[in-house]
């Protein structure tokens, strides 16, 4: 996969740009070049193609896989960090994106740690890859029925409450 960062120059006194994530898309290029980074200068920004990254599915994310893909608006979700000052790199990107994830579950989980997560609308031939994996994997929990008072009605089998004192 590879991932769209943008820059987009501000006018503003404090901050001169804002970095976003645009896209996850599939990376048709080569193993030796996918990891290299491509820039598309623009009238609005400049974009980088930043190839390298890879999702993997695992079994015990399919619910958070489900939940996306039934979704109205599937996503793909990228955490991203900042990068540090000496850590830049010759081309230019002040972030770095660490990991590429398709579940809702997982997102939460590294939202509720902290972490920066962009959500950008999932890519068509990315949800086509996804569904078989889902539909193989994924396995909704029985409803249990639900009686009301049924907490209240194990007490009443239990017989009249101990007499205290």
């Amino acid at each position: 996969m590879a991932v769209v960062i943008e820059r987009i120059p501000l006018v503003n006194r404090w901050v001169s740009e804002q970095w976003r994530i645009v896209a996850v898309v599939p990376d048709d290029r080569e193993a030796s070049e996918a990891a290299a980074v491509e820039r598309i200068d623009a009238e609005g920004g400049t974009r980088w193609i930043v190839g390298g990254h890879a999702i993997e599915l695992n079994r015990t994310e399919a619910e958070g896989y489900f939940l996306n893909i039934s979704a109205p608006e599937p996503k793909a979700f990228v955490m991203w960090r900042n990068r540090e000052a000496g850590d830049d790199a010759a081309d230019g990107i002040a972030i770095a994106a660490q990991l590429v994830s398709v579940s809702y579950n997982e997102a939460g989980r590294l939202l509720d740690g902290g972490e920066q997560v962009e959500a950008v609308p999932l890519a068509q031939a990315i949800r086509a890859w996804m569904e078989p994996f889902v539909a193989e994997h994924y396995k909704p929990e029985p409803k249990r029925k639900s009686r009301r008072n049924q907490l209240y009605e194990r007490d009443r089998d239990d017989g009249p409450a101990p007499k205290s004192g």
